[in-house]
């Protein structure tokens, strides 16, 4: 029996092969939040009988089914792969590094038709016993990663989901050997792409990615459900940039509105050879939106400069992501 709390929850995903078809989960995230929920719209029957004072409990009906929510967790040195791919939108295999046990994914920004999860969680009683919520057709409409000074890195991804299924198996959970990544392994840097240098003084970092997908497709002939979400507007990319004013670097980029590229990178333990493990976020093109910094008081001035992410017509923006995981 697993403990009566939350204690004794559980996250496991896997990609669907189709969308909303249910897949056993084959990777376990240790997850520190999330609120996945089953959304339903109901109608009730309005018809009037002599003498009725109050609707019939057997004329309420369930039109749609649908869920969504958030899935906040730690980032990991394992296990990510498959939310990174069902957010950027490019199907990615590992890349074995040289004949070392370290594997590179690059997961470049593409459509994300046809990249759906299975997310299924399990949620303890009190007693012990935990019950099964399987929501399939899960798209992943926004994430938003963000690391602060002596925190960890820190990833939200936003859920939408086709529906909930509560009559699958819920899968054992089993969880690799898996370390964070945190700030004492950060780095940032921009200039010119390729040949970023590291930018000084920056105490935290977030950084929002944002795939806006039409998810109200229910249609007649679907039992209630939507069709898989399309993608109805261009990718969003904002992130922010707080620190000490070290430099007139970024007050300079913001008044000339000059383009940077920006690579905000995590590097951790030696897997083999030169191959460590980390996650590295690369944006070709980055431009400082607010205004220069002001003072407030005797401290140390600490701008915060807010960024929108553009693409500079010729470089991809990506995730990088060096581990020892073999498949997704």
């Amino acid at each position: 029996m697993a403990i009566g709390s939350g204690l004794g929850a559980q996250v496991g995903i896997a990609a669907e092969s189709s969308y909303g078809t249910f897949t056993a989960p084959t990777k376990f995230i240790e997850f520190t939040k999330e609120s996945l929920q089953l959304k339903k719209t109901t109608a009730q029957s309005a018809g009037i009988a002599a003498g009725r004072l109050i609707p019939l409990s057997s004329r309420r009906v369930v039109t749609q089914r649908q869920a969504s929510g958030s899935l906040e967790m730690e980032v990991t040195n394992k296990a990510m792969g498959v939310l990174l791919q069902s957010l950027m939108g490019t199907t990615v295999t590992p890349v074995q590094q040289a004949a070392t046990a370290a594997y590179l994914q690059t997961h470049l920004l593409a459509d994300v038709a046809g990249k759906s999860l299975v997310i299924q969680k399990g949620v303890p009683l009190t007693t012990g016993t935990v019950t099964d919520k399987s929501f399939v057709g899960c798209k992943v409409v926004s994430a938003e990663f963000s690391c602060e000074n002596g925190g960890m890195l820190v990833a939200s991804f936003e859920i939408d989901a086709k529906d909930c299924d509560e009559t699958q198996t819920l899968a054992v959970a089993t969880y690799p050997a898996m370390s964070p990544f945190h700030f004492g392994q950060m780095s940032v840097k921009t200039g010119t792409y390729a040949s970023e240098a590291a930018l000084d003084g920056i105490r935290k970092v977030s950084l929002k990615i944002e795939r806006p997908q039409a998810t109200e497709r229910f249609y007649a002939g679907q039992s209630g459900l939507k069709k898989e979400p399309i993608s109805n507007d261009q990718v969003k990319v904002t992130g922010s940039l707080e620190g000490d004013y070290v430099s007139t670097l970024l007050d300079d980029l913001h008044t000339s509105d000059g383009a940077t590229s920006f690579v905000w990178d995590f590097t951790g333990p030696i897997i083999a050879l030169t191959h460590a493990e980390r996650i590295t976020f690369k944006l070709p093109a980055i431009r400082l939106d607010d205004a220069p910094p002001t003072v407030e008081g005797f401290d140390v001035i600490k701008p915060t400069f807010n960024f929108t992410g553009l693409d500079d017509g010729t470089n991809p923006m990506a995730i990088e992501y060096m581990s020892t995981d073999v498949t997704l």
